[in-house]
């Protein structure tokens, strides 16, 4: 089974994204933006290098479902420091606003079943999930927009087991997929090597019947630690319920 490749949709407002997820106080509150580092009664850091018509210099807001406040020209400088997918993340406490998508080049993923058992899982058999990206182009919202990227080590193959928590890992991992999480263009780690693909903070199992990386099996936490690493990109349970 092959799982459809990532389409883009139209971008909201910078200005709109801060407002959907902030409400705006009168009086700010006697403590520092953690953006800027300066006090939220005062103007904020950015001011003279973020130009917006919607929201003046001492403007500062909370945001809405955790409650930290910043000043509101600094959420929107961090915003448009990203990839300005229409999401926001809290930079105090990493809760996220929205859908968070990521900057994964276009490919493919392929998922396959077999009866072999992973080490630590031998009641079950095996999911392979199969990820092919080739080389191209950087586009925007990548390091040097315009500049060829390389996808050393394609295809790579990765190993779920097939039991209920195993398939439940393979459904995030989908959205992650098509949310272009998995996967980004930047410098790895292993070579150094600049404007490669390389993995982006989801960890994944590379080796089948061993661990002597850390990349294999047995590993009895992977599977509860797989799934932290998805909330914290913003893929749960619920976004199954979503679909």
């Amino acid at each position: 089974m092959q799982v459809p490749a990532w389409r883009g949709s139209p971008k909201p407002e910078p200005e709109q994204v801060i407002q959907n997820y902030t409400e705006e106080l009168k009086t700010p509150p006697d403590e520092d933006c953690i953006i800027c580092m300066e006090k939220l009664s005062v103007v904020s850091g950015y001011s003279d290098v973020t130009d917006s018509k919607a929201i003046g210099p001492t403007a500062v807001g909370r945001l809405t479902k955790c409650s930290h406040a910043f000043h509101l020209l600094c959420l929107l400088a961090m915003y448009c420091n990203g990839n300005k997918d229409g999401s926001l993340q809290c930079p105090s406490c990493k809760t996220i606003y929205g859908e968070k998508t990521g900057t994964q080049p276009q490919g493919k993923m392929e998922v396959m079943r077999f009866q072999m058992s992973l080490p630590g899982h031998e009641d079950c058999g095996t999911i392979l999930i199969v990820y092919n990206i080739p080389h191209g182009i950087q586009g925007p919202e990548h390091p040097n927009p315009g500049k060829p990227f390389t996808a050393r080590g394609f295809p790579r193959q990765c190993y779920l087991p097939d039991n209920a928590q195993g398939r439940k890992v393979l459904e995030l991992l989908k959205v992650a997929w098509k949310r272009r999480l998995i996967f980004t263009v930047g410098t790895s780690s292993t070579t150094g090597e600049t404007d490669t693909v390389v993995w982006n903070e989801i960890h994944h199992k590379t080796e089948m019947d061993r661990n002597v990386t850390g990349h294999g099996y047995p590993d009895p936490n992977y599977l509860h630690n797989v799934l932290a690493e998805l909330a914290a990109q913003g893929v749960t349970e619920d976004c199954l319920e979503q679909q």
